[in-house]
């Protein structure tokens, strides 16, 4: 039996206009819910269970899957405006007039379009182990090897330690610790993304990097709500320049950065994390 009580929170439902939205529900009720979007070919069952209990210790944490992804019904989106618009539909299905977002490499991108495009939805942001859209000025050129690992039709376990964590003995651990804490939810059958999900949300990744920077510059501009973006300094998916630029052209922003881990940082260091985004979330 699991020690985590996020694992035992139970799977909910809620009416959009195009979709019937799963989502799952933790900590107490009050104040200001925080809304996490999640990655690629990422569903509820993929959250770290750690993490969701360190963040719904003091706040309202609701997660749920994408438009046709995982539990979700509906037609998967190609674009972040897509996604976008999907999670708006589920947070306005709840009946929520305002949230805070943390999302987690694309639900990070999503969440700044949430956060720039409804700004009266949107109280606080954290982006964590993401691109502030388009391009990003002495970026280094990705390494083929991450798209070839993306874009495989099945992932292992190995895949996902080598996407998200350092090639060190460390992260190695960190990444196969992280998958045994979300084996509990995964033994119970979780849905498969489709195909067609998967390439939409990679598809979405595409059209954002090909956004010249000027247009970043001028949409990280436009974010007037307090940012809290965060990185990990190993991180070979997303250069942790992205972040670094991200904060120079976002008016309220604090960046955070560690340095032992890579793209699944907030799951390696979970608790502290967790207690980073409690303290800039406190009113």
């Amino acid at each position: 039996m699991s020690d985590y009580l996020a694992d035992a929170a139970e799977n909910r439902t809620v009416e959009g206009p195009s979709a019937t939205f799963t989502y799952r529900r933790l900590g107490p009720r009050g104040g200001t819910p925080l809304v996490l979007l999640n990655r690629v070919r990422g569903t509820l069952d993929w959250w770290d269970p750690e993490l969701l209990d360190h963040l719904a210790a003091d706040h309202d944490v609701i997660v749920f899957d994408y438009l046709g992804t995982g539990y979700t019904t509906g037609t998967p989106a190609d674009s972040v405006e897509g996604l976008a618009d999907g999670a708006v539909e589920f947070i306005e299905a709840l009946g929520l007039t305002q949230v805070d977002l943390l999302g987690w490499t694309l639900g990070g991108t999503v969440a700044q379009h949430i956060a720039r495009t409804r700004p009266g939805l949107v109280r606080k942001l954290v982006v964590a182990a993401a691109n502030p859209g388009g391009t990003v000025p002495g970026a280094p050129d990705p390494n083929p090897k991450i798209r070839a690992t993306m874009t495989k039709p099945e992932l292992t376990g190995d895949d996902w330690v080598y996407l998200f964590f350092p090639e060190t003995d460390t992260g190695r651990a960190a990444g196969h610790a992280h998958l045994a804490r979300v084996a509990t939810r995964l033994a119970t059958g979780l849905p498969d993304v489709s195909e067609v999900a998967a390439m939409g949300q990679i598809t979405a990744i595409a059209k954002d990097a090909a956004i010249p920077f000027e247009q970043v510059r001028a949409d990280l501009a436009s974010i007037d709500q307090p940012v809290l973006y965060a990185t990990g300094m190993q991180d070979a998916m997303i250069t942790p320049l992205a972040s670094y630029t991200a904060v120079q052209h976002l008016t309220d922003a604090t960046l955070v950065a560690y340095s032992d881990a890579g793209h699944a940082f907030l799951f390696q260091h979970a608790k502290d994390f967790a207690a980073q985004v409690t303290a800039f979330l406190a009113d």
